[in-house]
């Protein structure tokens, strides 16, 4: 087989199935934070992959873990090196994700792991007074 010689020839090229697998074990590993499958994630983490992934949204695997209300999973996250503070393409942070939707335990553990209550749009501490989360209120401080 001859190698492409332009651009365009590599681009009608298939893809391999190196690519088609990593593709699939990236969405398993989304599908596991939004899951809190700990269990999972712990294992590949463990070997190596990650904890800062993101997605073409810029959502990284604590963003997902966060925004879906996975104590053990943020918490297995932060441990691995996750960027408590990286926000999305949005400018939204995991901790805003977890106060928007109430999360209070995983507002702690991102608050804990250092988190910026004022970091991204809206802010973590914006959308505690939006939307009246006082308990996470107290928590910012």
């Amino acid at each position: 087989m001859t190698q492409p010689t332009t651009p365009e020839a590599a681009d009608a090229q298939p893809p391999n199935q190196a690519d088609d697998e990593t593709l699939a074990l990236a969405h398993a590993l989304f599908d596991a934070a939004r899951e809190g499958n700990s269990e999972l994630l712990r294992g590949y983490l463990s070997a190596g992959a990650p904890a800062t992934l993101t997605n073409a949204a810029g959502d990284s695997l604590l963003m997902l873990a966060a925004y879906h209300g996975h104590e053990e999973t943020v918490q297995l996250l932060v441990h691995h090196g996750a960027d408590v503070n990286a926000a999305n393409d949005r400018g939204q942070t995991p901790l805003a994700g977890a106060v928007f939707k109430g999360y209070a335990g995983v507002a702690r553990v991102l608050v804990d792991a250092g988190a910026d209550p004022d970091a991204g749009t809206p802010s973590a501490r914006d959308a505690a007074k939006m939307f009246a989360r006082t308990e996470i209120l107290d928590l910012l401080g």
